[in-house]
Formats: structure tokens, sequence, C-alpha cells
């Protein structure tokens, strides 16, 4: 979507606001011992008294309101009664929704409890590469040189970059151009981002895999081998200087 309007731009923070609102509320709520079914029943909850749908379900008919992915999951883990958070887990939860015909996504990625497995920087690395990487997007930005710094920071504190999965463009529907913004440089891609465009920018990093493989359920993605994965993920509106945040939650300033 290409912003045109400031009635637009009010309407896309709006539901941005929802859906960072609904991402902290159960980020709260995050402990060992409470299951992922728990948490997405949190986070339904949350969205229905905001009058937001979940975008999941909406477009894909996923078994969940939120995306919820712990540990080897890479994303769209479905949320279950079976899974129950253990101390030092890392837990991903990634919300998206529509609300007015609006849509916005966002996800972050904490360890649970006490860091015993030692993933807190595994977290801090992927939180503070998305943080420069948007500050550093304007109008005319390569999308590949996006890609190249985010796959760069990765690389310098011992950790890889998932490379078939990225963020993309979106507003008027969960999924739209510009698709496969990468988190690695490809030379091939020759896309700039526009003024105006709406975009979820997302990094997903891996203590050992460069590759998320889909598993027999349709929708769990987990990495091709092994290690911990982590996300995050923000929706923000190109500008000629920096990006306006529509998610500004959980995004440090």
């Amino acid at each position: 979507m290409i912003v045109t309007s400031e009635q637009e731009l009010s309407m896309l923070k709006q539901v941005g606001q929802i859906v960072a609102e609904t991402l902290h509320h159960m980020l709260q709520h995050v402990r060992p011992g409470i299951t992922t079914k728990s948490l997405d029943l949190l986070g339904e909850t949350y969205l229905a008294t905001r009058d937001a749908r979940s975008a999941p379900q909406l477009t894909y008919d996923f078994p969940g309101a939120t995306c919820i992915s712990v540990n080897e999951v890479v994303a769209h883990g479905i949320p279950s009664a079976e899974t129950i958070l253990q101390e030092g887990d890392v837990i991903n939860i990634d919300v998206s929704a529509e609300w007015c015909g609006y849509w916005a996504d966002n996800g972050a990625s904490v360890v649970v409890g006490k860091d015993i497995h030692g993933r807190q920087k595994l977290v801090d690395c992927s939180l503070d590469t998305l943080q420069s990487a948007v500050a550093r997007l304007r109008s005319g930005s390569k999308i590949q040189t996006l890609g190249a710094f985010i796959e760069h920071s990765a690389n310098a504190e011992g950790f890889r970059v998932i490379k078939n999965l990225g963020g993309h463009g979106l507003g008027r529907a969960l999924h739209e151009e510009p698709t496969d913004i990468l988190n690695f440089r490809d030379i091939l891609d020759k896309r700039r981002f526009r003024k105006g465009t709406v975009v979820a920018i997302e990094t997903f990093f891996n203590t050992q895999s460069w590759r998320a493989v889909g598993q027999a359920d349709g929708f769990t993605l987990v990495g091709n081998r092994g290690g911990v994965a982590v996300q995050h993920e923000v929706s923000i509106v190109i500008t000629d200087t920096v990006p306006i945040i529509l998610t500004p939650i959980l995004y440090k300033t």
C-alpha cells in the first residue's frame, strides 16, 4: 500500500497501535509454566476488545489468533495447550490484525524467565539490528542494501539469518508488494523503497540454521539445521527522512 492521505495514515497508526498493544499485553504474561494456547487466548481476547480481527485467521485460516514460536520453531508456530514454556526458552509472538480495512503486523522474541541457556545475546542482536536497519531506510533505499546490513549484523555476532523468510508490504492486506524483503543481499534485486510504502521489516536470526523448513501441519517452520530462532518485526511507512513507526510499543527509540 502507498499512503496517499492523512486519513489513511491515521487509520494505519490506529491499527498499528492495536497490534502493538496486543503484543505487549501477551508478552507481559510470558512466564515458565504458561501454555502458548493460554497466551494466544489473551491475544485473541484483546484484539476482540478493540474490534480487530486476527490476520492469520482471516488470510490463511490459521488455527490460532496469533503465531507463537518456541526455541527451534522459526515462524508460524501453532498455539497449543501441550506447549508449556520452560525457564530459559525463547518465545516469539507474532501479532497481525485487520481493523476497519487496514492491516498491521509486528512481532518480538524474549527469553522466558531467567536466561539459563545464554540466549539473550541472540534476542538483543535481532532487535538491535532491526532498529538500526529501520533507522537507515529512506525513499530510494535499495532493498538489497537492507538485506546486506541485516546479514552482516547477524554474522558479526556469530549468528545466521534465515534466508527464505523476510519482510513484506502490507496495509490493505496482510501481504502486499514489495514481497520478499530478505535478510541478505540479493544482488539480482534492483528494487528500491518508494515514499509512502507501508512495509513490515523483519529480522529472522538463528544460532545454526539458514533456512526454514515447513512441517506436516502446513504452517510450522523449523530450522534446517536445528538451533534457536528469534524474530522481531515492525510495521513502518517509508518517507524521505526517518520512517514512520506504526507499531511503537516495543520499538525502542
